[in-house]
C-alpha cells in the first residue's frame, strides 16, 4: 500500500488555516502584519508612503513596550 500526497485543496486550507494562526499569535504579542498594513495604507492614505518594514516593526515595539509614553510603562 503506497501513501497518497493530500489533495490540493486540503493543502490550501492546511496552508490558510496556518497563516490565520500565525496572524493571531502575533496579533496576540503585539505585532501586527507588514503585508496588511501596507495594503491598508496604500487603500486608504494613497497620498502617504508606507513606513518600511523594519520601521514598522520598531513602531509596534514602541507602541506595545510604550516608549515615548510619559505617564509610565505600558506593556499591553
Amino acid at each position: 500500500m503506497t501513501a497518497t500526497a493530500p489533495s490540493s485543496s486540503f493543502r490550501d486550507r492546511l496552508k490558510a488555516f496556518n497563516k490565520c494562526v500565525c496572524d493571531g499569535a502575533r496579533l496576540m504579542v503585539g505585532q501586527g502584519d507588514y503585508g496588511t498594513y501596507v495594503a491598508h495604507i496604500q487603500k486608504t492614505h494613497p497620498d502617504q508612503t508606507p513606513m518600511t518594514e523594519r520601521e514598522f516593526f520598531r513602531n509596534r515595539e514602541n507602541a506595545r513596550f510604550g516608549v515615548g509614553n510619559t505617564s509610565g510603562f505600558r506593556c499591553c
